[in-house]
């Protein structure tokens, strides 16, 4: 099955972030994006771990809520649904069930560095083992419908970069739809730089291939693109820093710090049981914000030990009125 349809242009996309993007998190980040007259082509759920069975109805439900609106956020982006595990078989029957909820596409994780997650044999550590790769990924594949896109994330490797061939072959072997790369080896983590030329022997795959890692600003984007050998993009934590990077990267204005504030009311107007972790995940969003606007670091010495969500909304509303003349 052909899935050209899905990228009849560079396409730009929300990286899914345990923790980080959340269905709120997609809420607000693809409403700005939309609004910015840039939206993103998709997003990605956080990961969803699948381990001894099958995953039921309601724990999709509970990751992607956005299953009851057609698998798309708010804003209309659609959200692509993300699944962990080692077992090909319950992960294969995994994405039966989220396809018959309504999945329009099914992304494997083989990238995550995280080492709980690796102790249980999941994420990164699985690039050790390109045959593991190759048997999930084809058993997926084979399980859904031929119109149901399945592709992979990964990294370069897990300590090294010397299975890159292989862990290529085994995805493309796999019919794999498209394939995700974060620039960098489980071993490097996060840390500064991503290795974007070592994306582009990926590119002879004869798959489309979607650089992510260490983009930042519009250079980073274009620096990316020239270096990675392919036009597609997932931007991570740098669109959580500058919620308007999209734009920025499309030659669009960018958001200023006096038009998103409305957004974090929205953010904090969320109706969840969990008010107080909710204001918890504000304010880790805040503290993001401070690399990316200077007004959010002095918003953020100034809520951050504040408790009353209707006491941070109104520091909120008067960081950003403006000093009578």
């Amino acid at each position: 099955m052909n899935f050209d349809h899905f990228f009849p242009h560079p396409v730009r996309l929300l990286a899914p972030m345990e923790g980080l993007t959340d269905p709120l998190m997609r809420r607000i980040l693809t409403d700005i994006a939309c609004t910015l007259g840039a939206p993103y082509d998709w997003a990605v759920s956080e990961f969803i771990r699948v381990t001894h069975y099958p995953l039921p109805a309601h724990v999709f439900y509970k990751f992607v809520p956005e299953l009851h609106h057609g698998g798309r956020t708010a804003s209309g982006t659609p959200v692509h649904i993300q699944l962990l595990g080692n077992n090909p078989e319950t992960m294969a029957q995994s994405a039966v069930t989220a396809v018959g909820l309504g999945a329009a596409a099914i992304d494997l994780n083989f990238g995550c560095p995280a080492k709980t997650v690796n102790n249980h044999k999941g994420g990164s550590i699985l690039l050790q083992e390109p045959e593991v790769l190759y048997h999930i990924i084809s058993a997926v594949r084979q399980a859904v419908p031929s119109d149901i896109p399945v592709s992979a994330k990964i990294r370069l490797g897990y300590t090294d970069t010397s299975l890159m061939t292989d862990i290529g072959d085994a995805v493309r072997s796999a019919n794999a739809s498209w394939l995700t790369i974060h620039a960098r080896t489980k071993v490097d983590g996060y840390k500064p730089p991503a290795y974007w030329d070592k994306v582009a022997p990926f590119t002879t795959l004869g798959m489309p291939i979607i650089a992510n890692g260490e983009i930042w600003t519009a250079d980073d984007a274009k620096r990316c693109i020239a270096e990675a050998g392919t036009p597609h993009l997932m931007l991570g934590r740098g669109a959580v820093t500058r919620p308007d990077l999209i734009a920025t990267i499309a030659g669009l204005e960018g958001m200023d710090w006096a038009t998103l504030y409305q957004y974090q009311l929205q953010f904090l107007a969320d109706e969840t049981e969990n008010q107080n972790g909710l204001i918890g995940r504000y304010k880790q969003w805040l503290g993001i914000l401070t690399k990316g606007y200077t007004e959010a670091d002095t918003l953020w010495h100034i809520i951050k030990k504040i408790k009353d969500k209707g006491e941070i909304e109104q520091t909120i509303l008067a960081s950003i009125k403006k000093p009578t003349q």
